[in-house]
């Protein structure tokens, strides 16, 4: 399986422009730029590759916690999950430090300290977090 996106830039790093495109779709023309990255926090100027990161390790969690609930012999109603992504600043640039699941479940029949172990367990297996092993990603995980 492949899956493909792109990205074009125009112009110098802090003054310029590029777009991002995927083969889906998903993505077409989404404008991003350094101030979209770095100086824009409520995003509505065009996205960054940070909050793609944290948005493909948000699904891609989601889906693996299903995975595991529906294995063990649950079936979630709802799996909501935010992925908050650190990026600081360093000597040479700027390094992504962490990402942060808070996971809400809305799954019957169990109980909380399975769910949390099944939340660790998808965290564990999740190929995003698999990646992304390289840095602290912690969880918080509830039932509603």
């Amino acid at each position: 399986m492949k899956r493909k996106s792109s990205a074009q830039w125009k112009g110098s790093g802090l003054e310029g422009k590029g777009v991002m495109n995927s083969s889906s779709g998903a993505l077409n023309n989404i404008p991003y730029s350094f101030f979209s990255r770095f100086k824009n926090e409520d995003g509505k100027l065009g996205t960054n590759p940070e909050e793609l990161i944290a948005a493909a390790h948000a699904g891609c969690y989601s889906m693996a916690l299903a995975f595991e609930l529906s294995n063990a012999g649950f079936v979630p109603t709802e799996i909501k999950t935010d992925a908050i992504l650190i990026i600081e600043p360093v000597t040479d640039g700027f390094e992504i430090k962490s990402i942060h699941l808070d996971v809400v479940g809305n799954v019957p029949k169990i109980t909380s300290s399975k769910f949390l172990e099944l939340a660790e367990i998808a965290k564990k297996n999740c190929p995003v977090s698999k990646l992304l092993k390289s840095i602290e990603i912690t969880l918080t995980a509830m039932l509603v």
